[in-house]
């Protein structure tokens, strides 16, 4: 079966990941926004990351900005053709930064490690780091198997987040 227009399925996976569904990569959609929404509302995932959900005017204002910068790299995450979450780079204190979010109903099942692994073949810049709560032990074990390692940071403004880099 041909590949949708934009979409990137993982090459070379064992049969195991294959049994956990297929992880896609594509452009970001409107469709793919109150999904997204829904996402960054879930308890359990906003106290995770250490990130709290915004409202829906703000949310939808917030994706507005990134699906409109020209720098940024977008990509909405599917397993097995249903919305999973999202993955982007974008531009941060003076560096370059990646971030995702998984719909909590999809955890446990690879998709993080196995999206983030496509995402970063398909953007070549380096370095990229990646900011995560400390207490997001998840986040951190999926930046670690993607080849992120620890910055070390003396950054009081930046305390209970550890940050990483790849590259």
């Amino acid at each position: 079966m041909p590949e949708a227009r934009g979409a990137r399925r993982m090459v070379g996976m064992s049969n195991a990941a294959d049994l956990l569904g297929e992880v896609r990569l594509r452009a970001v959609t409107e469709d793919d926004l109150p999904i997204f929404f829904e996402h960054q509302r879930d308890p359990v995932a906003y106290r995770m990351a250490a990130f709290p959900p915004r409202e829906r005017d703000a949310f939808m204002t917030h994706w507005g900005s990134i699906l409109r910068d020209a720098s940024g790299v977008v990509r909405t995450i599917e397993l097995d053709g249903v919305v999973a979450g999202n993955v982007v780079l974008f531009g941060f204190e003076g560096r370059r930064e990646v971030g995702y979010w998984i719909g909590r109903e999809f955890w446990g099942r690879g998709v993080a490690t196995r999206a983030l692994s496509a995402f970063l073949h398909e953007v070549e810049e380096r370095p990229i780091y990646a900011g995560v709560a400390e207490t997001n032990v998840a986040s951190i074990r999926v930046l670690h198997k993607c080849g992120f390692t620890p910055v070390e940071t003396s950054d009081e403004e930046h305390a209970g987040e550890v940050l990483l880099r790849l590259g």
